[in-house]
């Protein structure tokens, strides 16, 4: 997405302390956090694609979340509210586009006003502040064209946009005095004595330690390193519309559904963006590629990969109902509207033109189950961050201070 080349390509063997696999808003984030930390550590990160920020951190909806969704006490949570408040911080001091636009989650029934209910009390228990549950006449004061039954308001929700976000992160990491080096893709690993030895796209590599920031790609290059990971990576690819500028009106700040807890996606929803468009959707859609942006992408590792994964066929077994739903809704302009319309009753079909796609790379357990936090696996010398879905932009400041310290443990990190 962004197409910054920050070294030329060079065919030739580098010594480094340590190396950050992954360009992305958590690898820069660590890197950002690190370069800042120790400063005589010579640190070095590597990008397959042209540019940082073209996988999940810059196709995203850009929203910067609160922190309501997750398990009180959980690392989801902690850092999330910890996050959004560095991020919107962040953003005032570099002057990157931002708002505070608010969210409003709607209970379409009876039915899910329990949900919405332990959905509140949640945000208490996470330390939210100014949520409220409203009923209908205060939440036509907020959101006049919106559907439902009662809602919670959460008024310090905001968006941004994440690629500049991270754009910025590579920025200081390089006033730190560290390397991003881009067109550099890691296909092998190699030990030799203490350091680890990495084969890439662009010569080879020696480095002291090495932490795997690879998103999509995670477990991949956990297992090239000889760290298997217990968890699979299996790609869902969320597919929007964009409402037409003439129909704008019906949505003013973030609409969301009351979420299914037994899924870690928030359901179709309506999000303003920070360059006035507004965004419906995503459905969530398992790929057969990890970078697929399209319907007809297709990798045959990847396909492979997944389909010898046991979790996959747990998963797949426990949730064909809905997995079946969601591709409907993919091939079904009529069917994704109809869900938009538990949420904005006057959204037609010809409102809704076809906008961006995303892949989020969600970690499932070998039993099918969705891994729901963020998990970390460590060898001597090596650190794999398998698993960080969102709130991975929001927080990730605070996730990038969350790995530097586990690197710090696991490898003895100082400033001597």
């Amino acid at each position: 997405m962004f197409n910054l080349t920050y070294l030329p390509i060079q065919m030739s063997s580098d010594t480094w302390d340590l190396i950050i696999i992954g360009g992305g808003i958590v690898g820069l984030s660590t890197a950002m956090e690190i370069t800042g930390r120790y400063r005589r550590l010579r640190v070095l990160v590597v990008e397959k694609e042209d540019g940082v920020a073209h996988h999940q951190s810059g196709h995203n909806s850009g929203v910067i979340h609160c922190g309501i969704y997750y398990t009180a006490g959980s690392m989801k949570a902690r850092t999330c509210v910890q996050g959004a408040a560095e991020m919107i911080r962040f953003c005032r001091e570099y002057g990157i586009q931002h708002e505070i636009c608010g969210k409003v989650i709607v209970a379409a029934d009876v039915e899910e006003i329990p949900g919405l209910q332990k959905l509140y009390k949640q945000g208490q228990d996470n330390g939210i502040t100014g949520v409220r549950l409203i009923c209908r006449e205060e939440l036509l004061e907020i959101e006049p064209h919106c559907g439902g039954q009662r809602a919670l308001h959460v008024p310090g929700t905001g968006i941004t946009d994440y690629g500049k976000v991270s754009s910025k992160y590579a920025d200081l990491v390089t006033l730190q005095g560290g390397e991003i080096r881009t067109r550099c893709k890691v296909i092998g690993f190699r030990k030799d004595k203490n350091d680890i030895i990495l084969e890439t796209t662009a010569g080879v590599l020696r480095s002291h330690y090495v932490i795997n920031c690879a998103g999509l790609q995670s477990d991949y290059i956990s297992r090239l390193a000889g760290v298997p990971p217990q968890i699979q990576i299996v790609p869902f690819r969320g597919e929007y519309y964009d409402v037409i500028p003439e129909r704008q009106f019906l949505v003013r700040s973030l609409i969301y559904p009351v979420p299914d807890p037994r899924f870690p996606f928030l359901g179709v929803h309506f999000t303003s963006r920070v360059d006035g468009r507004v965004d419906a959707g995503p459905n969530a859609v398992l790929s057969f590629k990890r970078e697929g942006y399209r319907r007809v992408d297709f990798n045959l590792r990847d396909a492979v990969t997944e389909l010898r994964y046991s979790g996959f066929w747990q998963m797949a077994r426990k949730h064909w109902r809905s997995g079946l739903s969601e591709y409907y809704r993919s091939f079904s302009k009529r069917a994704f509207v109809r869900a938009l319309q538990r949420l904005v009753p006057d959204i037609r079909s010809s409102d809704l033109i076809p906008g961006q796609t995303g892949v989020r790379a969600q970690a499932v357990w070998p039993d099918g189950s969705f891994v729901d936090d963020f998990q970390f696996f460590r060898s001597e010398n090596t650190l794999h961050v398998c698993n960080v879905p969102s709130p991975a932009a929001t927080a990730s400041i605070p996730i990038g201070r969350t790995i530097v310290q586990l690197a710090k443990e696991s490898f003895g990190l100082t400033n001597d």
